[in-house]
């Protein structure tokens, strides 16, 4: 399937199916979110976390948010040699082939390093000239770990013939590290003189093309993927073919790329977040299992069952340590709000924790929420305590209910939405080009 005409019974360089072999075991110690940050980065935060130091977590994605937003998007082109990689690399840069920054171009691939161009038309984005694995010798796995192919956002896959059992499987293998590629079609022109001169009475432009088109979908349908972006290019005849629209493409997507890279980062933090919340409050949650046992033990008041016989006081210092132990107290919630950019009031206006305890002016508005907060912790907690007075009980399923609430109020605090605020710099550069390549802002909510 997708070999080129050329083919011959000789294999290829790449088989498809080691290729996809490799990439396995590439995918063994693959971590996207450790292609974004650091793993110092990452540690620091999840020691906050487990030390409940909201705050300074809080602080320390901020900054992890910034270091993804000012981090430039890299564009890897890929593509077996003689397809036209460098010839295409120079069009995007928009220098001439014997330009002094120009990518080497020729007959021969003498490049077997991977080399870095900065895409001057974007801010803050790198073109990546990744040499064809069959010329560097290396073995599969150890160049996917050379060409460092974690680290790339987006991918463009180059060929200048019919599609190839490699192009396919490499395009597999980039859609299973969830990045973004474009097949692009290079020398259309030449394909073009060729068949005018060859077949000059049964010439036409547009059904060649689409045919060539129609070939690439064909079999990219065959592998689930026939909403990939074909585009077909010329890179001597810039304003003919699809070269100007993929331009516009990127311009109009790569604020999206970037998006997702905060995106991928913050559902990874919200995994390792809610390990370490989850632990703090399980630790906590046996202590209070534990008093309350003890508690029961030494039970001289079993009389006493109204909910407004309960200690408020106590009450409201246990809400205030539990608070202060995840790092929600008023002080800490202050530098929060300052680090989201948000006011204290909002800030609080999504958590419950603040509230349990607010002031009535009715003594049995308090009892009554009380009530409240004890049947909904005895429907999720129940039995165990069976052997303790009611007074006993309430105590205790009103501290579960209040430890619950508190470490609910730390994973919202660490939500993504929560820091839509905080970054932009990079991509409002990039948003920036949109708008000024538009005359227009098409941009939507990055």
């Amino acid at each position: 399937m997708g070999q080129s005409s050329s083919s011959s019974s000789t294999p290829s360089p790449i088989e498809g199916g080691d290729l996809i072999s490799s990439f396995d075991k590439f995918f063994k110690d693959f971590k996207l979110e450790s292609e974004m940050l650091s793993q110092e980065a990452i540690t620091l935060i999840q020691s906050h976390l487990e030390k409940g130091d909201l705050q300074r977590a809080v602080s320390a994605i901020n900054d992890a948010l910034r270091d993804i937003d000012n981090t430039p998007l890299n564009i890897a082109v890929i593509g077996e040699s003689g397809a036209g990689k460098s010839s295409f690399i120079n069009a995007l840069l928009g220098v001439g082939q014997d330009d002094e920054n120009a990518a080497h171009t020729g007959p021969v691939e003498i490049t077997l390093e991977r080399a870095k161009y900065e895409y001057k038309k974007f801010p803050n984005v790198m073109l990546w000239d990744l040499p064809d694995l069959g010329t560097t010798l290396l073995p599969r796995h150890e160049y996917l770990q050379k060409m460092k192919f974690g680290q790339y956002d987006i991918f463009i896959i180059i060929s200048a013939v019919r599609l190839k059992m490699n192009d396919l499987d490499l395009a597999i293998a980039i859609r299973k590290m969830k990045k973004h590629f474009y097949f692009v079609r290079t020398k259309v022109d030449l394909d073009l003189n060729n068949l005018r001169t060859c077949k000059p009475s049964t010439f036409n432009r547009d059904e060649i093309l689409q045919r060539i088109r129609n070939d690439y979908v064909t079999h990219l349908e065959n592998v689930n993927m026939g909403d990939t972006q074909i585009f077909l290019v010329s890179s001597l005849e810039l304003s003919d073919y699809d070269f100007q629209h993929l331009e516009t493409t990127l311009l109009r997507e790569l604020p999206t790329h970037k998006h997702q890279k905060q995106h991928i980062f913050m559902q990874y933090l919200s995994t390792v977040a809610e390990a370490a919340i989850d632990q703090r409050r399980d630790s906590l949650r046996q202590k209070v299992w534990l008093d309350a046992l003890k508690a029961g033990v030494l039970a001289t008041i079993p009389f006493m069952s109204s909910i407004i016989d309960i200690d408020v006081v106590k009450l409201e210092e246990t809400l205030s340590f539990y608070r202060s132990h995840f790092g929600l107290d008023d002080a800490s919630l202050e530098i929060i709000a300052k680090h989201l950019n948000v006011s204290i009031g909002k800030l609080k206006t999504n958590l419950k924790s603040p509230h349990l305890l607010s002031v009535e002016k009715d003594e049995e508005a308090l009892e009554k929420k009380l009530l409240t907060y004890v049947e909904k912790s005895r429907a999720e907690f129940s039995g165990g305590l069976i052997a303790t007075t009611m007074y006993v009980q309430n105590i205790f399923y009103l501290k579960i209910y209040f430890l619950e609430c508190v470490a609910n109020d730390a994973k919202v605090l660490l939500r993504e939405e929560n820091f839509k605020d905080v970054v932009g710099s990079g991509q409002a550069s990039l948003l920036q080009h949109v708008r000024n390549d538009n005359g227009k802002s098409e941009a939507t909510s990055c």
